[in-house]
């Protein structure tokens, strides 16, 4: 691969998605491909937490440039009450 084509390669984008799992609870994430990981989530070889807690919903998502960027706002959107959280999904 020549070099001017490697810098030319756009970077993913990042999405910050929601789920709400069967006992009503939320799980947040990120990932560069909502579909294969909301499906991941459903087959049960997602995280630990929603495996017992599918099926599983795409309640909202994200996108952002990059990993750090999503990162902060996973963060920042854990840190929220459920109260807040609601309102940020239905913005």
């Amino acid at each position: 691969m020549a070099e001017s084509e490697s810098s030319e390669k756009a970077s993913p984008e990042w999405f910050l998605y929601v789920l709400s799992c069967s006992d009503g609870s939320y799980y947040c994430g990120i990932t560069t491909n909502l579909e294969r990981r909301v499906d991941e989530h459903n087959r049960g070889v997602g995280a630990k937490y929603t495996r017992s807690r599918s099926p599983v919903r795409l309640l909202r998502s994200w996108s952002y440039p990059d990993r750090s960027t999503a990162s902060k706002a996973e963060y920042r959107f854990k840190q929220l009450r459920r109260k807040a959280k609601e309102q940020r999904l239905n913005e």
